[in-house]
């Protein structure tokens, strides 16, 4: 996942004329100076093109998303400035602190982001199970959460807090299955929250590295390796173990969390076979937005049939429910719900996938325990070792999926 690219930029130029003048050479830096016949010094540079050969893979993110951060361009100068890097970089005594400094402030950065990534996941399963528990429709809540979001990423782009993107028709039409699935995973997934426990839907998703490996067989082409199968191996029986022993196990439930498992690898496929292309590469926070917004226009039309109106303040008190409790609690399900998203992918751009994908792993952990401690989820110890051994799979999964062939090297 990592691009290592070699530049050569040697550069001649044209200096005095004093013929007593010494030349200085160096490992890095081999500047030449010429003066011309007449005593006329020559003042216009010529910048040679530099030849690159680069290492590369493609940047797919552990959910298949294209993640492109956008190229740095190279500074120009009145003059002819030529580096050839070598291994012992020169610097000087204010250089030598800046490294110290940054990798601190990076990791304090990294840290913080991970903790936040994890309170925000916490906080919106808790409150989107509260507000399941006693309003039973799950189309509209998760109509709600996306209309939240929706309102979210116009305010970031008309405040200029992030670039607004120009997306063209044939982006539209590529995004448009991205959204349609994405929408099904979420509806699944709390129509599972509403059924089952928290933790029992969470332990039923630790099975996406499952249809992950078969749906990139199927449509990708993608065989997994002999390790990666046998990490299969406890995510499947760790699952199976604890749904024999869920209190709150109904079919109902283990289904919507299944059918939310196949549509979000689902996506993460047609976002490898769809959106690989240079033309249509996004980055991550952008093709988030765009599907949330996609996902409300998409979902608005079914809610309405399916529910109806469900959400107005009539309807909840005459159903005898809090209208101030459901509607402060699915305000924050929802912010919580955007807020983790978006700070996964902010994650995802300073780490590796692989890195991200465990501390996706220890993130489904964290939220297991907290969400038993905070309903009182009874707990069978069968039940917890198979929830433990289903999570351990996913721990083995997320590094041997990491360990890849080194790629070729391509010159351009």
């Amino acid at each position: 996942m990592q691009s290592t690219a070699i530049s050569f930029s040697p550069s001649i130029s044209l200096p005095s004329k004093n013929p007593h003048h010494p030349i200085s050479l160096s490992p890095s830096r081999l500047p030449l100076r010429f003066g011309s016949a007449n005593g006329i010094n020559t003042t216009a540079p010529r910048i040679l093109n530099s030849v690159r050969c680069s290492s590369s893979s493609s940047k797919l993110n552990g959910s298949g998303w294209i993640s492109d951060p956008l190229p740095v361009p190279e500074r120009e100068s009145s003059g002819v400035t030529v580096r050839a890097t070598s291994s012992e970089p020169e610097s000087s005594a204010g250089e030598e602190e800046a490294p110290k400094s940054k990798p601190l402030a990076d990791t304090l950065v990294l840290g913080s982001l991970f903790g936040l990534w994890y309170i925000f996941n916490i906080y919106f399963n808790i409150y989107n199970k509260q507000v399941l528990k006693t309003f039973h429709y799950p189309v509209t809540i998760t109509l709600a959460q996306l209309a939240v979001g929706t309102v979210l990423v116009i305010f970031m782009w008309t405040s200029n807090l992030y670039r607004r993107p120009k997306i063209s028709g044939a982006q539209i039409a590529a995004i448009l299955p991205l959204a349609v699935v994405h929408t099904l995973g979420n509806l699944f997934t709390n129509m599972s929250l509403g059924k089952v426990s928290v933790s029992f839907t969470h332990t039923i998703k630790a099975m996406e590295p499952f249809f992950s490996v078969v749906l990139s067989a199927m449509f990708l082409g993608e065989f997994p390796t002999l390790w990666v199968i046998s990490s299969l191996v406890p995510i499947v029986g760790g699952v199976g173990l604890a749904s024999l022993t869920e209190a709150s196990f109904n079919w109902a439930g283990f289904w919507s969390a299944m059918a939310s498992n196949l549509t979000n690898q689902s996506r993460n496929v047609l976002s490898k076979k769809f959106m690989v292309r240079k033309e249509e590469s996004l980055d991550n926070i952008t093709l988030f937005s765009i599907i949330t917004i996609m996902s409300f226009i998409l979902l608005a039309p079914f809610a309405f049939f399916m529910e109806g109106v469900k959400f107005t303040p009539a309807y909840l008190e005459a159903a005898g429910l809090n209208v101030n409790q459901i509607y402060t609690r699915s305000l924050l399900a929802a912010l919580c719900f955007h807020a983790y998203q978006q700070i996964s992918y902010m994650i995802l751009q300073r780490v590796s996938p692989v890195t991200h994908s465990v501390g996706n792993c220890v993130k489904r952990v964290v939220v297991i325990v907290t969400s038993v401690l905070s309903f009182h989820t009874p707990v069978s110890p069968i039940n917890a070792i198979g929830t433990g051994v289903a999570l351990a799979g996913v721990f083995l999964y997320s590094r041997v999926k990491g360990i890849k062939p080194k790629s070729k090297t391509a010159c351009k």
